[in-house]
């Protein structure tokens, strides 16, 4: 078997007392990175999130304390403050805390949250990058985040509000602005107010028929896509009984699916009537 050592020699030491935040990637052990294996082999405990794929976990040493982290929206979960008091303990019994994340933890991971709070505590820490599970989901289903003749930027967003969010579900960000910009929208954690936020995008002014693709469980065995317009998206979703976790991708880039995907080698489910 090949060193991982000599495959990733510029990795820092993964020391008793600290903490690796890790990106898992979006669900496929096979775009887990090789510093995130490393890492894995060394870890003590591996604080985990609900969106780690089953697979990556599998890679994890036999023996090593696992500690259940998930968050899902809508769901009984651990707090924020729960979690980041777990791995602040766990690094002061002097272990090497791996906490893994789904996608990349600096991507609407709480990344940001629980590095602060370890700074805060004193704890040194570790960034493992991952790759995020907006750009991934749409590689997987055959649409690029961008090409020359679509788009000159995108748009990543949180389609859930932030704790404590005040007004309707969507009215945390400015959709309107959002869909003026005429970018395409890359939406994480929308399932819940897709249909809320359609209907903003919509009184901004964007165009019923614009097409949106959704991709659940991505780059997964239970990867399924659907597109439609803009108009029914919520409607069709629904229909289709998907659920997250799921990526969102509405505008330009949506079509290039139906040119692509026909071409695309692996498992690409397309959903019956949803003219992808």
């Amino acid at each position: 078997m090949t060193d991982l050592d000599a495959l990733v020699p510029n990795l820092p030491v993964f020391e008793p007392g600290t903490v690796w935040l890790v990106g898992a990637g979006p669900g496929d052990p096979g775009l887990f990175t090789l510093a995130g294996l490393q890492a894995m082999r060394q870890a003590d405990v591996i604080v985990h999130d609900a969106l780690v794929g089953d697979g990556v976990m599998a890679l994890a040493p036999p023996g090593t304390e696992r500690d259940y982290a998930g968050k899902r929206g809508g769901r009984p979960s651990h707090s924020q403050a729960d979690i980041t008091e777990r791995l602040i303990a766990h690094a002061r019994a002097g272990k090497r805390v791996l906490r893994l994340k789904g996608g990349d933890p600096f991507v609407f991971g709480r990344g940001g949250e629980e590095t602060l709070a370890l700074a805060a505590a004193g704890i040194r820490f570790h960034i493992v990058p991952g790759i995020t599970s907006g750009l991934a989901g749409l590689a997987a289903a055959s649409i690029p985040a961008t090409t020359r003749g679509t788009n000159h930027a995108v748009i990543l967003m949180t389609g859930h509000p932030a704790a404590g969010a005040e007004g309707p579900a969507a009215s945390h960000a400015d959709w309107p602005a959002f869909a003026a910009t005429g970018a395409p929208l890359i939406l994480y954690m929308a399932m819940t107010h897709l249909d809320a936020i359609a209907r903003r995008l919509l009184e901004g002014g964007m165009a019923p028929d614009t097409e949106v693709a959704v991709v659940t469980d991505a780059t997964t065995p239970r990867q399924r896509v659907l597109v439609a317009r803009l108009d029914t998206c919520a409607a069709e979703v629904a229909a289709a009984a998907m659920k997250a976790p799921a990526i969102v991708a509405i505008g330009s880039i949506v079509g290039l699916r139906a040119t692509l995907a026909p071409f695309t080698i692996g498992p690409d489910a397309v959903e019956p009537g949803s003219g992808a």
